[in-house]
């Protein structure tokens, strides 16, 4: 069986699906280039592929609708490409389910290192697999559906972002997680000193828990050394 992982890049310039295909290619991925999302719906039901480089400015569907979509569907990695400098658009990118994000113009190296540590992360074993739910405090988290439940069994929608961040910190525990393990571990790159993406994620996420952020009970802040889940978990089948 061919185990070169395959790759779909999705961008309506022409030019760049064809340095982004030929440079993959050359570095051991099997690459193809499509120009929007019909294209890519078509690409997809020909051939499963391990990534998607997604650029944000499609014609038609735009790649945040295409990312919301694709979300839903499955949990296929996502690296979205976007021309705009805005935080709010990566931010949405990221919110949407994209598990990366990289502007426009960019070093196709830098790229290749983001598909490498995007497909390490999604490679790595997790919990066992008829593991559905993982339950923490009063709460419970839905891997198959990707909510929270609360204690009275009320439903709590949380963006792929929060997801992702959450499933962290429940995949470790009890363990102090600096901001760029963090971000390492949720977006597969190093935090520069601006970035202050994760606080952000970390506030919503208290928001979604009902923690007062004065004094949190569940993800707690270790002055500067990161945040840490202070309370035991549950995997349930």
């Amino acid at each position: 069986m061919d185990s070169t992982p395959r790759i779909l890049v999705v961008d309506d310039d022409r030019e760049i699906r064809t340095l982004l295909a030929e440079y993959l290619n050359a570095n051991g991925f099997d690459t193809q280039g499509v120009p929007d999302g019909a294209s890519m719906r078509d690409a997809l039901a020909l051939r499963p592929v391990d990534l998607i480089v997604l650029d944000l400015s499609l014609p038609g569907e735009d790649g945040l609708s295409i990312c919301r979509r694709l979300r839903a569907e499955s949990d296929m990695p996502v690296i979205m490409l976007t021309a705009r400098g805005a935080p709010l658009d990566r931010i949405l990118g990221l919110e949407m389910g994209a598990d990366d994000y990289l502007p426009k113009p960019f070093e196709p190296r830098e790229l290749l290192a983001r598909i490498r540590s995007v497909l390490r992360r999604a490679q790595q074993p997790g919990r066992p697999a008829d593991a559905r739910a993982l339950r923490f405090g009063s709460w419970m988290l839905d891997l198959t559906a990707r909510h929270l439940v609360d204690a009275a069994g009320v439903i709590v929608a949380i963006s792929g972002a929060e997801f992702r961040l959450l499933k962290v910190f429940l995949d470790n525990p009890n363990q102090v997680l600096s901001r760029d393990r963090l971000l390492d571990l949720t977006k597969g790159r190093e935090i520069d000193a601006f970035d202050r993406s994760i606080d952000l994620q970390v506030s919503r996420l208290r928001q979604r828990l009902g923690e007062d952020a004065r004094t949190p009970e569940l993800i707690k802040t270790v002055r500067s050394e990161g945040y840490i889940l202070a309370t035991a978990v549950r995997a349930t089948p």
